[in-house]
């Protein structure tokens, strides 16, 4: 019997202790199963035994069902004390041009320090929330930390592009990522890693970055890496079929200045690592290894920053070709991007997937002597064709991406995340006036992808909605209102319907006055769209999911054991 339990929640004092743990304050009203994982590598999950009443348990042994939905997410801890105003040195351990907290620990006027700090972020705990497709709640998941026997991970509230959740090529597991760390740890998100440091860096502090994979029982193992010093990994994918057993990973490097350590341009991007069977402990991470490389100057431009074009956020595998997304960032194209295996795709940068294209087996073979200067070459990525090639887009702003059929794409679009806000009209205006943002829906015809429609129906696009325990008015550091508003979609996941329709399953972004953005509660949305239409439909997003105040999510998915039938 799996006693009920409410997850953590920051900003009520009550709550209930877990075994050998921190008091969890009380959350929802609504009944719920949690499984408190506290693994090794081989161990299976061990489940909480506190809580006055007793439930029972679900399929597969009260984990994960087949055909559910997973929602990845992170509760900030709410320490006041973690930062004194005016003493705390930010970013830790700096020495030249730093500044000092303007705010103290507590939520949500802690990341208020993002606006004197840029590399601002504060590790928090990762939940899965595992819902039925139409939101109800079956169980949470509370994934272990650093500090735990058999070792863990965090995130870092309030960094937006974290926590992807995608399932397995073989549909068997579900794989994410974040930081081999402890809660209430400052700026890990832009510390190095431990094999790859960069002087320039601000931040001084060394953590590894990790790929956690989880299978239908609740196991958890993990691959610790070197990749993406100075930032996030921020995607995995783990290919587990026909005798492979690879990671694909996506994120971002660097937080210093050029010339960048060559770990750094390595680590960027898109990379490709073995799966590791050992305890956190005993892994030793070797360098990065690229799977994929791409230049604006594929495209005639002229060179960016070294390894910023692969600023990559969203991927997917869809008919063994690996896609990635980039919608942000100073430099490169914001688009959709395919690594090509063949070498044929897209000689000029812009191209389809050849038919029978494998995916990789084994890192690019890049030439070091070039690195500096040109970064992981010779490329090996493409634009899939139809979608944008210029530079620094005010308008596409990809994030999650999920292929309904070989001719119909979904795209999440992120939004421009502009916060100008009329205090005549109430609403971010910016947000309002997107016609881009929310779900995309893109159509293969005469050999290229052409946008048929963007669905936001429903979404709300910038218009301030009520979070209770949020402060109300405005933020003084801002002087814009701390009630956050949809800007647009993050992470989308999808199934075909016997009807043929499809239905669609969103993390929302948003916009708001906070001093980051990145830590406004927010919500996973649905929608069903006809396949076959090519219309602009009369369609709404439905909410499945809120966060609440101190709460963000961030990954949906299905659950390990689901067939998808990709």
């Amino acid at each position: 019997m799996i006693p009920k339990l409410a997850r953590p929640w920051a900003a009520r004092p009550q709550g209930v202790r877990p075994q050998g743990g921190p008091p969890w304050p009380a959350r929802r009203l609504r009944p719920r199963v949690l499984l408190l994982l506290a693994l090794t590598v081989t161990a299976g999950p061990v489940l909480a035994a506190t809580g006055a009443r007793a439930a029972s348990g679900h399929g597969h042994g009260g984990f994960l069902e087949p055909g559910n939905l997973l929602v990845s997410g992170s509760v900030y801890q709410n320490d006041p004390g973690l930062l004194q105003p005016g003493v705390t040195v930010l970013p830790p351990g700096c020495t030249s041009g730093c500044a000092t907290a303007t705010s103290d620990g507590s939520y949500p006027g802690v990341f208020n320090n993002d606006l004197v700090d840029a590399s601002f972020g504060v590790t928090s705990p990762v939940f899965l929330d595992q819902l039925a497709p139409s939101g109800r709640l079956v169980s949470t998941l509370r994934v272990p930390d650093a500090g735990q026997p058999g070792g863990g991970l965090v995130t870092s509230f309030s960094s937006k592009s974290e926590l992807a959740l995608n399932l397995s090529t073989s549909d068997r597991s579900v794989t994410f990522m974040g930081y081999v760390a402890k809660p209430d740890m400052i700026d890990v998100s832009n510390s190095n890693t431990p094999g790859v440091v960069d002087p320039t860096n601000p931040v001084s502090s060394t953590y590894y970055r990790v790929a956690a994979t989880l299978d239908a029982r609740g196991r958890l193992t993990y691959t610790e890496t070197n990749a993406y010093s100075g930032n996030n990994g921020r995607a995995a994918i783990l290919n587990d079929s026909h005798g492979a057993d690879v990671l694909y990973t996506a994120g971002n490097a660097g937080n210093g200045s050029n010339p960048q350590p060559d770990g750094v341009i390595l680590g960027a991007g898109a990379q490709i690592m073995t799966p590791s069977r050992q305890p956190e402990t005993a892994q030793q991470p070797g360098q990065p290894a690229p799977v994929g490389s791409f230049s604006v100057t594929q495209l005639g431009d002229a060179a960016d920053k070294v390894g910023k074009d692969t600023n990559f956020r969203g991927m997917t595998i869809f008919d063994h070709v690996l896609y990635y997304t980039k919608g942000s960032g100073g430099n490169g194209v914001n688009t959709v991007y395919f690594v090509d295996t063949t070498g044929k795709a897209c000689p000029s940068g812009v191209g389809l997937p050849q038919p029978g294209a494998a995916l990789p087996a084994s890192p690019i073979a890049y030439d070091p002597s070039v690195l500096q200067a040109k970064g992981v070459y010779p490329d090996n990525m493409c634009i899939l064709k139809g979608f944008p090639t210029a530079l620094k887009s005010a308008t596409s702003f990809p994030f999650g991406l999920w292929f309904a059929n070989s001719r119909t794409l979904y795209v999440a679009d992120e939004g421009n995340g502009g916060n100008t806000y009329s205090a005549a009209t109430g609403t971010y205006t910016a947000a309002a006036a997107q016609t881009t943002a929310g779900l995309q829906k893109w159509v293969l015809s005469n050999g290229t992808w052409t946008l048929a429609y963007t669905l936001s129906g429903g979404l709300g696009l910038g218009a301030p909605y009520t979070v209770p325990g949020l402060p109300s008015g405005d933020n003084a550091a801002t002087g814009l209102p701390w009630a956050p508003a949809t800007d647009g979609l993050r992470n989308i996941t999808g199934r075909v319907n016997r009807d043929g329709t499809a239905t669609i399953w969103g993390v929302t972004s948003t916009v708001s006055g906070n001093g980051d953005q990145g830590a406004d509660p927010d919500k996973v949305v649905a929608i069903t769209d006809g396949l076959r239409t090519q219309t602009l439909p009369a369609e709404s997003f439905r909410t499945v999911q809120s966060a609440r105040s101190g709460e963000v999510l961030r990954g949906v998915s299905f659950t390990p054991g689901t067939f998808t039938g990709r």
